[in-house]
């Protein structure tokens, strides 16, 4: 672990070693300015602690995480008055979890790639089986007793 934190990106950034725009950080959570935006403001908020999913952070982290997303999407609406922040989690491409919140407006790139998923989610009949009643009550049942 301690290789992955040596070479990890992020965990330069928190340790102060590697450069970042800081927009807001508490002990647990930190939002810094993407070097490679999609929007004007398009943020990355980081856990401090290196892990690579978000669902692997503890109640605390997984508290401060989204308590800091939200905390800078309101500075988003008031500093650019998108129409409303995207936000996904990864932790792919940078091993390491973080949170992307990006300004969006109606017909931008994400604005138009997500309209286009969600036709693709309304129409291919594997998809639309999961719908189903049955199905649904299914997975209900899977994650209420994982």
């Amino acid at each position: 672990m301690a290789d992955e934190t040596e070479n990890c990106a992020f965990c330069k950034i928190v340790a102060g070693t590697a450069p970042a725009y800081r927009i807001h950080e508490d002990e647990l959570s930190l939002a810094i300015l993407d070097i490679n935006p999609f929007a004007k403001g398009h943020v990355l908020v980081i856990s401090k602690r290196h892990t690579q999913w978000w669902h692997e952070l503890n109640a605390d982290e997984t508290a401060s995480l989204f308590k800091t997303a939200n905390l800078v999407a309101n500075k988003m609406m008031k500093a650019f008055s998108p129409e409303f922040v995207l936000m996904f989690a990864r932790g792919r491409r940078i091993p390491h979890t973080h949170i992307f919140l990006v300004p969006t407006f109606r017909g931008d790139l994400l604005d138009r790639f997500f309209n286009a998923l969600e036709k693709i989610q309304e129409s291919p009949q594997d998809l639309a089986r999961l719908k189903d009643a049955a199905a649904m009550e299914q997975a209900a049942q899977q994650l209420r007793s994982a």
